[in-house]
């Protein structure tokens, strides 16, 4: 499968577009520190999925998809830092979450696909 049909691949673009735009109305003491984690953490997700889909080798396939499992729970602490912080508001980390959500479940049926064969 290409990469650029996979749903999950599309999904986490998306979401670094969004923390992009988020990000930007952070306080500027935040910038070498809360956003470049943010920003981060985000980049090796999808370098993650790019890593995963190209591997054949089942147990690093496994290995890694755990690690972007790894990266969304750490996604879901750096949004309700930014939350307790105020710098987003109640709507952005809902919606925030409800994408780390949403790419949780297309990572669960990877993972589980993974698992069947």
């Amino acid at each position: 499968m290409n990469l650029e049909d996979l749903k999950i691949y599309k999904q986490y673009l998306e979401f670094i577009y969004y923390i992009e735009m988020i990000t930007e109305k952070y306080p500027k003491h935040e910038k070498n520190s809360l956003v470049s984690t943010i920003k981060n953490t985000s980049y090796e997700g999808i370098k993650l999925i790019i890593r995963a889909q190209k591997t054949y080798d089942f147990k690093m396939r496994l290995k890694l998809l755990n690690e972007i499992d790894a990266n969304l729970k750490m996604m879901k602490v750096l949004s309700r830092i930014s939350y307790k912080k105020k710098y987003i508001s109640g709507k952005n980390y809902a919606s925030w979450s409800k994408k780390i959500n949403n790419i949780g479940i297309l990572l669960g049926g990877w993972i589980n696909s993974c698992v069947r064969q």
